[in-house]
């Protein structure tokens, strides 16, 4: 959905309503020097941000939720109640650092070529400016204030992109 690694990592069931089908952008968790987690408010002001939930992923997360309550049920008191969307099977928090190397072991098994997941934010920014996304939603949707600098940062159009391009001047020249 292009969200950052540590809104992904900070991400906590009480800042997600699978009724209204939402989520709440407040928290980060994130590293520092690779070996302490950070946690921390919305990364801006702006970054503060409710975003409603394709249906697939509310899906996704309604059967995750469902999936940490046998989780939690099974491991009994091993598990740890830490209140975060993306955790373990004993319900400890993963950081960003384990997001990522799961993240790579599942691009890996699908036969996907391995990016960066912060690339991986801009090719879903970049998915939702050239199907006509307005650019004042696509700031707020990536949690920036500039609508300029997200297109300039995160929007990067490939020659598939400007097929429409090319049909418009088929249509101009009476193709």
């Amino acid at each position: 959905m292009g969200l950052r690694p540590a809104e992904v990592c900070g991400q906590r069931w009480t800042d997600t309503d699978l009724q209204l089908g939402t989520l709440e952008m407040t928290n980060t968790r994130t590293m520092v020097g690779n070996r302490r987690v950070l946690e921390k408010d919305a990364k801006t002001a702006a970054g503060e941000r409710v975003l409603p939930l394709p249906s697939k992923a509310l899906d996704a997360l309604k059967k995750f939720k469902a999936q940490q309550a046998r989780e939690k049920l099974a491991a009994g008191e091993a598990y740890t109640d830490s209140g975060y969307v993306v955790v373990d099977e004993l319900g400890e928090p993963l950081n960003t650092r384990h997001l990522r190397e799961h993240a790579y072991r599942l691009m890996r098994r699908l036969g996907l070529r391995q990016v960066r997941l912060y690339d991986a934010r801009h090719s879903c920014l970049t998915y939702l400016a050239v199907n006509g996304v307005p650019d004042v939603v696509l700031a707020a949707w990536a949690g920036h204030t500039n609508a300029g600098f997200t297109k300039k940062k995160y929007v990067h159009v490939a020659a598939e992109d400007m097929r429409a391009a090319a049909a418009a001047w088929d249509a101009f020249h009476g193709e």
